[in-house]
C-alpha cells in the first residue's frame, strides 16, 4: 500500500524486452533507498513494482504483459521522469488516501488552467470508470493523491498547487497526455459489497436496473 504523496522523481533510465513482458531500469533521484531490500515495492507513476535488483543508484523491476496493457509504463522512453513512493510502514504519515498501487485504466488530460496560484487539471476517464469519482472524494493520478474538485460525466477537474506542481512529474503534462487513474479503494469494495449474493454470478455488475430492483432508485 502507498499514501499518494510522491517522495522524488526519478528517471527511466533503461528499458529492456524480455518474452512480451519487460524490464525496466530506474533512477531514483533524492529517493532514500538504505531500507529498500530485493522485493520491496515501490510505486512508479502509480503502479506498484518489486525491486529485483539494487544496482546502488537505483532499482530494476519486470513489468508483465497485463501492466503494460493496463498502464501507461509500456509508453515511456528513457530519459521521462516518473514519480516515486515507497511503500508505507506503520510510521508513515498518511498524508493523502490509502493507493493499493493497482491501476485501473487510463486518463487522459484535457484541458490545463490557471486558478490563482494553482492549475487546475481536466482528467478525461473510461466510461467505466466514471461511477467511482466524486466531488470531494479521492483519486490517484499517476500515482500522487488528489481532491476531485468537479465531476461532468467521465471528465473531473484537480487543482494542483505549487508545491505538488514542482514535486511531481504533472509539471510536465500537456493536453492529450495520457495517465495511470487508480479510484478510491473504498469504492471499489463497496460495489461489489452491494451485489451480495450476486457476486457470486459470472458477469455480476453494479446497473441502473440492479439498482432499482434493490430499491436504491425510485
Amino acid at each position: 500500500m502507498f499514501t499518494g504523496i510522491i517522495q522524488a522523481v526519478g528517471t527511466l533510465s533503461g528499458v529492456e524486452a524480455r518474452g512480451g513482458d519487460s524490464r525496466l531500469t530506474l533512477g531514483t533521484g533524492k529517493l532514500d533507498l538504505a531500507d529498500v531490500r530485493l522485493g520491496d515495492s515501490i510505486a512508479v507513476n502509480g503502479v506498484c513494482l518489486t525491486a529485483v535488483a539494487l544496482p546502488g543508484d537505483g532499482f530494476v523491476a519486470d513489468v508483465s504483459r497485463e501492466t503494460l496493457a493496463r498502464t501507461s509504463l509500456g509508453n515511456l522512453s528513457p530519459g521521462d521522469p516518473v514519480n516515486l513512493e515507497k511503500a508505507l510502514t506503520l510510521s508513515t504519515p498518511l498524508g493523502g488516501h490509502l493507493v493499493s498501487g493497482h491501476v485501473d485504466g487510463l486518463g487522459r488530460i484535457t484541458a490545463i488552467e490557471p486558478d490563482g496560484r494553482s492549475w487546475r487539471y481536466h482528467v478525461q476517464v473510461p466510461d467505466e470508470l466514471a461511477r467511482y469519482i466524486a466531488p470531494k472524494g479521492s483519486v490517484c493520478i499517476d500515482g500522487t493523491s488528489l481532491t476531485v474538485n468537479t465531476v461532468d460525466g467521465a471528465r473531473f477537474s484537480v487543482n494542483i498547487v505549487p508545491h505538488t506542481q514542482q514535486e511531481t512529474i504533472i509539471r510536465t503534462y500537456r493536453v492529450g497526455t495520457g495517465v495511470n487513474i487508480e479510484v478510491d479503494v473504498v469504492a471499489r469494495y463497496l460495489e461489489r459489497l452491494l451485489l451480495g449474493d450476486g457476486a457470486a454470478r459470472s458477469g455480476s455488475a453494479i446497473s441502473e436496473a440492479f439498482l432499482a430492483e434493490h430499491g436504491f432508485l425510485k
